[in-house]
Order: C-alpha cells, then structure tokens, then sequence
C-alpha cells in the first residue's frame, strides 16, 4: 500500500460518530478564544520577553514579537480554513491525512506530541518555580529537597496529575476552570501594562534597534543557529539578525493557537466558532505581547534587563517590590492553563491517532459517562509528570520550536492542494491569496526553522527517526485505511469486528 494514501474528507467527519470514538460537542466560540489564549499568554509574557529582550534584540523586541505574530497569522489563517472544512479532532494530522498521504500525517502528529508534551513538561517547571516563589512572597517554605532544581520536582509532578485528573473529568469542566485562570492572568497582565506605564522612561528606547556586534559565543558549534552554519553567515547580537534570531525564539510563546484547532471535533458549531477561536485569541495575545514588550523595555533599560525575572524585576527597579508577589501569582495562574491547554491537545492528537489504528485502536475509547479518552489521558499525564519532575528538560524548550513550525510547513502547503484536489467541499473560511499566502506562510515558517540551533535539528531528527521506526515497525499495517482499503467508509465496515462497532447501512453506529 502506498505511503502516501489519503483519508477522505468524509470517512474522516462520519467516524466522529462512532460510539467508542464518541466526544461530546461542548465548545462554543468563547471557549476555544479563552482555550487559545489560555495556551498562548504564558511563557512568552513570563520568561521569553526579558531573555530575548536582552540577549537578543532589545527594544527591538517589539519587532520580533510582530514577526512571529506575522508567521503565526499566516499559519493560524490555514489552520482555521482546515478546521472549520475538516471539524475533526487531531489538528494538523488530521488535515495532513486528508491531502498530503498517511506517511506525512503520522510525521505531523509526530511532531504535534513532541511540541504538546514537550511543551507541557517545560512549562510545568517552569510553574514550579514560579510557584515556589509565590510560596515564599507570602511566608511559606517550599522543602528543598522536592524543590524545582532538585532529584524530583514535587511541584510539577502535582500539576500535572490535577490536571489530568480534571482533563479526564470532562472537557467543559476543563474549560470552566481555564475561564477561571484565564481571567486571573488577564488581570495581572493588564495591571503589569497599565502599572508600568507610571514608570517609563523613554531614553531607555534609544537605540530602538542596537547596533549588531559579532559574537564567538556560539560559532562553529551545535549552539550555532543552522543558518549560520549553512550560508557562513557571521552570528551577531542585536541588529537585525538578533531581531530575527529573537523572533525565532519567542516563537515558543505564540505556540497554541493550533492546538485550539485539535478540539474541533467537540465544538458546537465548528465551521463559525473555530475561525472565531484560532484568530481571535492570537490577535489579543498578539496585542498584550508587544504590550508588555514596550513597558518592560521602557521601565529597564534593555542591557540591564534580568533575563531571569524580568517583570518583577523591572517593577523592583522603580521601588515597586510589592509587585512582584502579585506577577508571581498571575504567573501561577498563566502558566497553569498553558499546561492544561498542552495537554488537552496532545490527547486529541493520539485520540485521532488511535481511532485511525496508527496506534492501538483500544487506547482512544472515550468513557461514555465523561466523553473523554480516560485511557490516553491518564497514560500521558502520568509520562508528561515523571518527565516534568525528573529531567533537566527545560533547556529543550527550542524543540517545542520546531516541532509546531514542521507542521506549521506541512499544514500550509496542504491548503492549495486540498483545494485543487476537493474543490467541492464546502469552507465557511477561506484563506484569502491562495496559493500565494499559504505558500508564503510555509516559508516563512521554514526560515524560523532555520534560525534554531543545530542542535536543536540533531535533537528534532533523532525524534523523528523514532517515529519512523514505530511507523514502519507498526502503524503501516494496523491503519485503518491499510486494514479496510483506501476507500473505506464507516457504511463499508458493516460486520467487520476490527471496528470498535457496527454500522447500520447508512453508516451510523449502533450497539452490538
């Protein structure tokens, strides 16, 4: 059978009816906004704004948040028209499937675990600490030996296994308690811009763009970004190379968006609300981004920036220390939705993975009382826990990086060819400028790949040969399309007992 088989479109929306692959459709247009900011203000208002502040771009820093926002616009603009043409869960891989062929699917939902669960671990350390330090603010010691930095992180294993534990509960459940923390970290963002407005000194903007000076730190070896490497490019800081290099690395901080788009399949009414949710959430992250990126900036002069807490930090500055307990709390509370949000989609994405038999069929059935897959939910928070409590995984946060921006590559060379191969589908959203704009994003995409550290390839490349392996070792047999025929549809599988069901002669299910 042909690596490059494709799903259609309608065996893909008629197997969401399946009774053991069943999600129940909760999600309105202001829970996938509230979802996809939940998951994108986080990291990047928290920890990147000040690193890459002062590391890379200064003040500048503004621009790198606006072409990161560039390059995540022009992808999210692809995601919402697959999304809301393909209202199936699984996100890029499921769109992939559709279009490009199995094998460039299962390489897609790949990389979307890498970037989910990856993800989840580094920003559940990334919570610990913070919430060690809120701790503290108000009087409480943390014990060292289960501290962040020590054999476990006690404090990351916990969330993730709360969060878990409420995933598993119910995905409106979820969404209400996101609400709740959404809310919270709005509030102490806006109190961060609107405080810090108070203490701007605008000589700290000059230069806007400093001037870019060589730097050995990184030459010649893994650390360098692979276009240096490639094109023998000198590596600068700041300038415009550090303005793109930053660009590259709060790329981390719109991650999210996408996975708005693995719960498609549990919106009420996919076709308006996922467009809705995709750009509307990015757009607002997009605008408290540049933000705060302006009052960090003009509060502390960007060569004194603390990389490490730069929004107490610059509060400190100005005599303000109080602040610094309440960021610390809306750090806890930013960071803990951006988990969650992880974590949901990563769970998406093996549900779909399951119900197409790439992965064990029996994995993704979802509990008639919850409408949720418990198995995989719990199978994955215990792993995204013992990761997050006792490995060093903080200092990969650029594989996230470039997990998400491969199948941000992928996703949008899908478009025109969905297009041109189904131009009878219906799409309540179209991505305007096609094939130009999508064609476009890709390689926007692929430049910012191109950006990381060499490294970070060799780490991306090793991930990838493992999914080979299980692709080869396993999923190419067991798929649902190899095991039923490339044409297969739900009304073809009447009788087969290797479907978790039977179909009447309409393709709908009913009880065995």
């Amino acid at each position: 059978m042909s690596l490059f088989r494709t799903k259609s479109i309608e065996a893909s929306i008629a197997e969401t009816t399946e009774e053991e692959y069943l999600l129940k459709k909760n999600l309105t247009a202001l829970d996938l906004t509230v979802f996809g900011i939940g998951v994108i203000i986080g990291a990047g208002i928290f920890t990147l704004t000040g690193r890459a502040a002062a590391n890379y771009a200064g003040p500048a820093i503004v621009i790198s948040f606006a072409v990161a926002a560039l390059a995540c616009g022009l992808a999210a603009l692809c995601y919402a028209e697959f999304a809301s043409t393909v209202p199936v869960s699984g996100s890029a891989y499921t769109f992939s499937y559709a279009t490009l062929g199995e094998i460039v699917a299962w390489i897609i939902g790949w990389d979307l675990l890498l970037e989910m669960m990856l993800g989840a671990s580094v920003v559940a350390q990334g919570w610990s600490q913070y919430f060690v330090t809120f701790l503290k603010h108000i009087g409480i010691t943390f014990p060292e030996s289960v501290a962040p930095g020590a054999t476990f992180d006690l404090a990351a294993f916990l969330l993730i296994m709360v969060i878990t534990a409420l995933i598993a509960y119910g995905i409106k459940e979820s969404m209400r308690v996101n609400l709740v923390f959404v809310a919270i970290k709005l509030f102490i963002v806006m109190f961060v811009i609107v405080m810090g407005l108070r203490f701007i000194n605008t000589a700290n903007y000059s230069p806007f763009i400093p001037p870019a000076h060589a730097t050995e730190a990184t030459s010649g070896t893994l650390k360098a970004p692979l276009v240096q490497l490639l094109f023998g490019l000198n590596p600068t800081t700041y300038g415009w190379g550090g303005i793109l290099a930053g660009a590259s690395l709060v790329f981390f901080a719109y991650i999210g968006f996408d996975v708005v788009a693995t719960t498609a399949e549990e919106a009420r009414n996919p076709q308006r609300d996922l467009p809705i949710g995709i750009i509307g959430s990015l757009i607002i992250c997009t605008i408290l981004y540049i933000a705060v990126s302006l009052v960090i900036t003009g509060m502390v002069h960007y060569d004194q920036i603390n990389p490490k807490a730069a929004l107490a930090s610059a509060f400190e500055s100005v005599g303000q220390s109080w602040a610094a307990t309440l960021i610390s709390a809306g750090a806890v509370a930013g960071l803990f939705t951006v988990v969650m949000t992880l974590m949901i989609g990563s769970t998406r994405v093996i549900f779909a993975m399951c119900r197409d038999w790439l992965l064990p069929a029996s994995w993704g059935k979802t509990s008639p009382r919850t409408g949720t897959p418990v198995r995989i939910t719990l199978a994955l928070g215990l792993i995204v826990a013992l990761v997050a409590s006792l490995t060093p995984i903080g200092e990969l946060e650029e594989m996230v990086n470039i997990g998400t921006l491969s199948a941000f590559v992928l996703v949008c060379c899908a478009v025109p060819v969905l297009r041109k191969r189904r131009p009878d589908l219906e799409r309540s959203f179209k991505v305007p400028g096609s094939p130009v704009l999508p064609y476009l994003a890709a390689i926007t995409s692929f430049y910012l790949m191109l950006n990381l550290p060499l490294e970070t390839w060799i780490r991306f490349l090793v991930w990838m040969a493992i999914g080979f392996v299980i692709y080869f070792a396993y999923s190419r047999k067991h798929s649902r399309l190899h095991v039923m025929g490339e044409a297969a549809t739900p009304s073809e599988h009447i009788g087969n007992p290797a479907v978790g069901g039977r179909y009447d002669a309409h393709g709908s299910t009913r009880q065995d």
